[in-house]
Parts: structure tokens; C-alpha cells; sequence
């Protein structure tokens, strides 16, 4: 009776693997039979995909709203006008990008550690000057006239006491620069045989959607009209009233994860610094670009878009419509950046599982 069970075993065992390997079979997947007949299924077995969500960044959902003014336009500038806009889903830091950030990138490029890890698509690892990506520490002295701006000139970006707060003095070409390492620095890393898409600046649009937080027609990224909140308390760091700098709490900048976030959970699109975008800068873009992920791009314009206002700026610069700009390879005390990543897939507004995605 052992020998017999034994024998149908060791059968039923040869049935199940000699087909498993391709022996005595034809049959096969149904999209390997079809290929046998001479249909075109596409590769088979191919290794499934999903973009994971870097560290310290959040999904914005793909959406429909108005991009322009919300309020009057005090400046009488006409430069922003209104219009509907479609932006498609990205991801984008939830926080401005800190010195500590920063200061990694410069550690990188100074030590060498830039042939770390296998890229797959970056073959070769991109050239960077050192001197030419340090923050312009000076502009603490020289952005303002008869301001005593040494000690931050000497601590801001070096001393660890500074270490999350925004990274100063540094140009949209460095900004872009940045990006360009922090997409290699990924991809060099990464385990994956297929490449996440590259960190960039935000498009103006894509800014303008991600601080409205969710809301259409918002003033500010908590909505508005006002600037405080019920307690009576700032929303955002800022020059109240003529000069009351300290009234939020600081009378410089703040680190960058103070003040509440707005409804995608990001914090201050509004206030402490200002922010480089893609955008060459055109008091009539609007005009002039698409109503589906706009973006105007003029490599011979030096002029390029800054967003949300800044700790020196007061608040008519924290409207999420308010337009302003800066010469690409000028730095300021007051202007920093954060990046974004073009998530590729479903639309966030039709996948139901858009919310149970992997972080990496």
C-alpha cells in the first residue's frame, strides 16, 4: 500500500513539473499560445512597475481649476489673468529645500560620490563646479541697504542651528542644477531596472495648483480672505502691517516645516522664501500657452518666474495669483526653491488605489 501511494505521488509530482518546464506541454500561457498562432501580445513576462513616492514628498492629484487672480490686482499689472487650467498628477517636496538638503548635494559633488550605485539610463555621471554651487552667503549683506546682515552672512548656511531652514542664496540655474544631482543620486541607488522620472522646478501652473491645496479660487494656500487664523495667530511668515517683522515670529526666515500645510500637505507655499519655477517670465504667458500642463518655456529670457512671497515681502506677495520675477543667475536672501517629479501612470483622480502606493 506504501509503495503504491508512493508511486502515485512521485506520478502525480512528474505531471506537475516536466509540464511546468516545457516538456510534454504546448499549452502554455493563453498570451504564449496566441504568439504561437502568430498573434502580437507584446513581450511576455515583462517586470511590472510602480512609482514609488521619495521621501519627504507628496502626491498632487491630476485636476481642473482657475489659475489667475483671486483678488484685485492692487499692482495694476495685468499679467495674471484668469484662465482654467488641467495639470496633470506629480509629486512635489513637502518642504521648501532645507540648507541641510543642500549641503548634501555640495558634499557630493566635493567628495566624489557621484559614480555610487548603477545607473541605468544616466550612463555617465553629470559634471559639476564646486565653487560655482555654493549659496551666495554675501546676499544677507548686500540685498538690503544698511542692514546688518553679517551674522547670518557668517552662520545661515554653514552653522548646524540653520540646518532646516530654507537654502538662500541661490540662483535658478543652481536650483536647476540641484535637481539634476538629486535625479542621478536616485537613479544611482535605486534597485529598480526601471528609472523614476526626473526631480525638476515646478511649472508656474503646477505651483499655482499645488498651493491652492485642493480650493478652485483661493487667496491664500489656507483659502482667505484673511491672514490670520481664528486664535488670532499668522498663517504664514511674512512683513505684517509696515514692518512688524517678528509679529509671526520670526523676524527672518523659519524652518521649513512651521505654519500649518494647506490641503495637499505643504508647507509654506506662502511666505518665508520665495520660489523658483520652470517659467521664463511674460506679462502675457497666459495668452500665449496651452490650457493642459502649461509651461512657457524661452531659453532667451533671463527673466524667470518667482512664487508666494517671502519673510521680507508683505502680504500681497502671498496671493497664490501674485506673479513677480528674478534674472536666472541673480541670488537673493529671500529666494529658494523646492522640487517636483512627473508621476506616470493612471490619473490619480481615476485610480482607486492611488492612495495605497508604495513609499520608498
Amino acid at each position: 500500500m506504501n509503495f503504491r501511494l508512493l508511486s502515485i505521488t512521485l506520478g502525480l509530482a512528474v505531471a506537475t513539473l516536466l509540464p511546468g518546464c516545457g516538456l510534454f506541454n504546448k499549452k502554455g500561457s493563453a498570451s504564449e499560445k496566441a504568439n504561437r498562432r502568430g498573434e502580437v501580445t507584446g513581450v511576455p513576462k515583462r517586470e511590472s512597475w510602480q512609482q514609488n513616492l521619495p521621501i519627504d514628498m507628496v502626491p498632487i492629484k491630476a485636476g481642473t481649476f482657475w489659475m489667475g487672480q483671486s483678488d484685485e490686482d492692487i499692482a495694476y499689472t495685468q499679467s495674471s489673468m484668469n484662465k482654467q487650467i488641467t495639470i496633470s498628477e506629480f509629486f512635489m517636496d513637502k518642504y521648501e529645500v532645507s540648507n541641510n538638503k543642500y549641503r548634501q548635494f555640495l558634499e557630493a559633488v566635493k567628495n566624489g560620490q557621484l559614480e555610487t550605485g548603477t545607473p541605468t539610463t544616466l550612463k555617465e555621471a553629470p559634471t559639476f563646479n564646486l565653487d560655482e554651487l555654493k549659496p551666495d552667503t554675501t546676499v544677507w549683506s548686500t540685498s538690503f541697504s544698511y542692514h546688518y546682515g553679517d551674522p547670518l552672512m557668517e552662520f545661515y548656511f554653514d552653522h548646524p542651528a540653520f540646518d532646516n531652514y530654507p537654502v538662500v542664496g541661490i540662483s535658478w540655474d543652481q536650483a536647476k542644477q540641484y535637481c539634476e544631482w538629486r535625479t542621478y543620486h536616485l537613479r544611482a541607488n535605486d534597485e529598480s531596472e526601471y528609472d523614476m522620472t526626473p526631480f525638476r522646478l515646478p511649472s508656474e501652473a503646477e505651483w499655482e495648483y499645488a498651493a491652492k491645496g485642493g480650493k478652485d479660487v483661493a487667496k491664500y494656500p489656507w483659502g482667505g480672505p484673511y491672514l490670520k487664523n481664528k486664535r488670532g495667530c499668522l498663517m504664514a511668515n511674512f512683513k505684517p502691517g509696515r514692518g512688524n517683522y517678528i509679529d509671526d515670529g520670526f523676524p527672518y526666515t523659519a524652518p521649513v516645516d512651521v505654519f500649518a500645510p494647506n490641503g495637499f500637505g505643504l508647507y509654506n507655499m506662502s511666505g518665508n522664501v520665495s520660489e523658483w519655477v520652470l517659467d521664463a517670465y511674460a506679462a502675457t504667458s497666459s495668452a500665449i500657452t496651452w490650457d493642459l500642463n502649461p509651461v512657457y518655456d524661452d531659453p532667451n529670457e533671463p527673466r524667470k518666474v518667482v512664487r508666494g512671497g517671502s519673510w521680507k515681502d508683505i502680504a500681497h506677495f502671498l496671493e497664490t495669483s501674485t506673479r513677480t520675477y528674478e534674472y536666472e543667475d541673480v541670488a537673493q536672501a529671500h529666494i529658494g526653491f523646492r522640487t517636483v517629479m512627473t508621476f506616470i501612470g493612471r490619473s490619480g483622480s481615476m485610480d482607486v488605489k492611488s492612495a495605497k502606493r508604495r513609499k520608498r
